[in-house]
């Protein structure tokens, strides 16, 4: 989702060159190696993740080998050819027992399997000089499968929405990511970023203001606990990054969720 959107919006102002599993699959090292070096970027931006956090807790190996060491075979091949690279991470790094959102220097402690593969991942780019880190959290886009799409398609066929109402986030454009991340790039500075539209909401607020704006307010919507949810990950229940980075330089802080949500949903078809 986030990896198409840079592809279209770096194109307009570099030579962007999107790589799919069918150009390089990330766990094969000689053939990502390859595939870079052939290339020879200036810059190398790692969006390909395994992001089904379920999923990854009910597959730790896989998710540690495409998370975790895919990242590291990226890292590689760009030390090979000496190009700078971006490493796309997550707010799920985070155990989110702290009670203001956190900053780019504090510790990671991730309390699920996806949320340790990506900080692995992030571990291993530590390695390379002049890179950088760029979390982000609660991606929602045009491009692919997320929250504010599943919300819309489930209240139109009339299903009763209930949704968790104990953790907190950022919902985030991959548009307005995007963006940023090529600002970051262009600035030169390397180092860790987080990159959010600003707010933060529970799931249940996000919830309410996707139908709110979409003038399906009147579908039904219930709070639910993590714990009564029952799933197989437990996520953080405080998500919020603060962009402190982003605040203190020139290049400014994404617009509020809602205004992205709005901008969002003029671009989505109808159903």
């Amino acid at each position: 989702m986030l990896g198409q959107d840079l592809a279209l919006h770096l194109a307009a102002r570099h030579e962007a060159l999107p790589l799919g599993r069918s150009d390089a699959d990330i766990t094969d090292s000689r053939a990502v190696a390859q595939a870079i070096a052939s290339r020879s970027p200036d810059v190398v931006i790692h969006a390909a993740a395994f992001t089904a956090v379920d999923d990854c807790e009910q597959k730790p190996e896989l998710a540690l080998q495409v998370n975790g060491g895919g990242t590291r075979n990226v890292a590689l091949a760009c030390g090979q050819i000496g190009a700078r690279m971006v490493y796309i991470s997550t707010d799920y790094v985070f155990d989110g027992q702290k009670d203001s959102p956190y900053v780019e220097t504090d510790d990671p402690s991730p309390i699920n399997t996806y949320g340790k593969s990506k900080l692995q991942g992030e571990n291993y780019l530590r390695v390379l000089q002049d890179s950088w880190i760029v979390r982000v959290s609660w991606l929602f886009g045009p491009l692919g499968k997320n929250f504010v799409r599943t919300i819309l398609g489930r209240a139109r066929e009339g299903q009763n929405l209930r949704i968790v109402d104990d953790q907190v986030g950022a919902p985030t454009y991959t548009v307005d990511a995007a963006e940023k991340i090529e600002q970051i790039v262009e600035s030169g500075a390397p180092g860790i970023y987080h990159v959010t539209n600003q707010g933060y909401c529970s799931w249940f607020a996000f919830a309410a203001e996707i139908l709110a704006q979409a003038g399906l307010g009147g579908a039904p919507l219930s709070p639910i606990s993590s714990l009564a949810l029952g799933r197989p990950a437990a996520r953080p229940t405080n998500s919020r990054l603060a962009n402190a980075r982003l605040a203190a330089s020139a290049m400014g802080l994404l617009p509020p969720w809602q205004d992205a949500l709005r901008r969002y949903l003029l671009r989505e078809p109808p159903a």
